[in-house]
């Protein structure tokens, strides 16, 4: 296994680590950038989270640069402190056999824990740009001996409105220095950064859909709103994943919490608006397998870098290309296959035509797990007339009423009207058949046909409703 890693040109002493993290093979942009970047080239990489980038610029930065030394000799600049935490820890464990050590700088935590860390020193820094100032500014952080510069995610701090910062950072340090830039996207600011602050830099591009999406199989489940939360136990009690579950809103991110946690599930959620503190230990019981389940926003788990991540479930399906890819990002990581979950209403079966199109991959439709027989549901399921309704919100009931019963559709729709208290308006067209025929009813009366109309005989008869299948 070492061998993969060191044919690319990595020493043995970091390929030893890559192989003690679970790594087996070099990912592509792995293959495509190391070479180039241990030659002390400048480079910009199209490529996200999950990639394996971390791997391509720790091994650069180690193979570099010498630990020990009094002031440090790399910087890695990252837009959000959760990042921050992430890329820092995988550096030390790239750096188990070279000594090299990586201290995070973020906003929201201890400055005075931060600038202790400092003070004992720091070969690598991994920081985000408004603190990196703040430290500089203070003089506890000296940039003067800076020989490897990375910028990961740059797109994401350009759209935060950090590109001032970054380029009082970069004027900051030696202009003698190997600059490394990564990004998801290639905006024309990115590649004016680039030609300002880069000496010819190399362009490298891998596919995020080759690189990550080869490895989650993709699937989506027709389900309306009110049967999520039954179709999402349904998953987590048979399937029994390692899972983040995506909503759309910190308001459903904190209902689900609640939901499940009621339920007895070793769940925890994160979200803006939770203390940066809270969230970090969140994440760590997350990666340490204290509990099974994550509920999160986007902007919460941007940046999340977690190798067995087993399943990730789209509780609320996102409308942007672009976000979908990042999600199902999060599993399918460091050559483990993961698998991606959508939950569709029928309004949104669209955005998974067009995802199809736009990645040119296949995602499944899926049934909801079965239920071992005898065994019950955590959640009962319950009739959703949104997911089964027409553009028009009529629903088709199949009653056990006909001709054979004398009624015609006049005396049908009557008998509907008398004995369920459905509003005439409210009903559509009617199928008479022989013993049994087929209502249209507006969605809003669909509890009334459902439990009050069989409550009312017809001349004896008990009367019995379902709904119709096409």
């Amino acid at each position: 296994m070492i061998s993969k890693f060191t044919e690319l040109g990595i020493s043995e002493d970091i390929a030893r680590a890559l192989d003690d993290m679970g790594w087996v093979d070099p990912t592509p942009i792995q293959e495509a950038a190391v070479p180039i970047g241990l030659q002390g080239a400048d480079m910009f990489a199209q490529a996200q989270t999950g990639t394996g980038k971390t791997g391509v610029f720790g091994s650069i930065i180690l193979q570099g640069t010498e630990s020990g030394q009094r002031l440090p000799s790399a910087m890695v600049l990252v837009p959000t402190r959760e990042l921050a935490n992430q890329v820092a820890e995988q550096l030390v464990e790239i750096a188990k056999y070279t000594g090299h050590v990586s201290v995070p700088i973020y906003g929201g935590a201890s400055m005075e824990v931060q600038m202790d860390r400092l003070e004992k020193g720091a070969d690598i820094i991994v920081g985000t740009p408004g603190r990196v100032i703040d430290m500089m500014n203070r003089r506890f952080l000296n940039l003067s001996k800076i020989k490897i510069m990375v910028l990961d995610e740059a797109d994401r701090m350009l759209d935060m409105g950090f590109i001032e910062d970054i380029e009082y950072i970069l004027a900051s340090m030696p202009k003698e220095r190997q600059t490394m830039l990564f990004s998801a996207t290639m905006p024309e600011d990115i590649k004016r950064l680039a030609g300002d602050y880069m000496r010819k830099p190399k362009e490298i591009s891998v596919s995020q859909d080759e690189v990550v999406l080869d490895l989650t199989k993709q699937y989506y489940i027709s389900v309306g709103r009110r049967n999520k939360s039954w179709a999402l136990t349904r998953i987590l009690d048979i399937d029994k994943p390692k899972a983040i579950i995506f909503c759309q809103t910190k308001k459903m991110v904190d209902i689900l919490d609640e939901r499940l946690t009621q339920l007895r599930y070793t769940v925890k959620a994160i979200h803006g608006d939770m203390p940066q503190q809270k969230r970090e230990k969140v994440i760590k019981d997350f990666k340490e397998d204290k509990i099974q389940i994550l509920i999160a926003t986007d902007v919460a788990a941007r940046g999340l870098d977690i190798d067995d991540i087993s399943y990730v479930i789209n509780y609320d399906m996102p409308e942007e290309i672009d976000t979908y890819i990042h999600r199902i990002g999060r599993t399918g990581r460091a050559g483990k296959e993961g698998v991606a979950i959508s939950f569709v209403t029928s309004e949104e079966e669209h955005l998974v035509k067009e995802f199809e199109l736009r990645t040119e991959m296949t995602i499944e439709r899926r049934d909801v797990p079965e239920a071992e027989e005898g065994t019950r549901d955590t959640i009962r399921k319950v009739v959703d007339y949104d997911q089964i309704s027409d553009v028009y919100g009529m629903v088709r009931f199949q009653v056990n009423l006909g001709k054979d019963d004398g009624l015609g559709k006049v005396a049908l729709a009557e008998h509907i009207i008398r004995a369920a208290k459905v509003r005439d308006f409210a009903i559509g067209k009617i199928e008479v058949g022989a013993g049994s025929s087929v209502v249209e009813v507006h969605m809003d009366f669909g509890n009334r046909m459902m439990m009050d109309l069989p409550k009312a005989r017809y001349k004896n008869k008990k009367v019995t409703v379902r709904i119709a299948q096409d």
